[in-house]
């Protein structure tokens, strides 16, 4: 899938969409921002509670290309601002985290349930 699928997503809000060109293979589901920047793949895509900037740099750092922040949070400015500078799309989803991370399972292909 690509970036811009994100926005095909019920309840997701593309809040800067960078790279909707770029390829997700992936996805992690994670809020402790060392373990993501270990084990989060690359060209994937971000499921946390974490609003803020230094989202973003470990986002860039691991060469995850979308985060969606979940829980009704909304996105402050520089977060936004650090997310053009570093080219990776931010959207928000006012569900949890296991809603948005069951809808991008869904969206990869990753779970036979949502398979008709």
């Amino acid at each position: 899938m690509q970036v811009k699928d994100l926005a095909t997503v019920e309840g997701f809000v593309a809040q800067t969409m960078e790279n909707g060109e770029e390829s997700i293979n992936d996805a992690y589901t994670g809020d402790l921002l060392s373990d993501v920047m270990g084990n989060a793949p690359s060209e994937s895509v971000l499921i946390t509670i974490q609003a803020h900037k230094n989202t973003v740099a470990v986002a860039s750092l691991a060469g995850i290309q979308a985060i969606v922040i979940c829980n009704k949070r909304s996105t402050p400015p520089d977060m936004l601002q650090a997310a053009k500078e570093e080219s990776v799309s931010v959207f928000t989803f006012e569900g949890t985290q296991f809603e948005a991370s069951c809808k991008i399972a869904c969206l990869l292909g990753k779970v036979d349930a949502c398979k008709g």
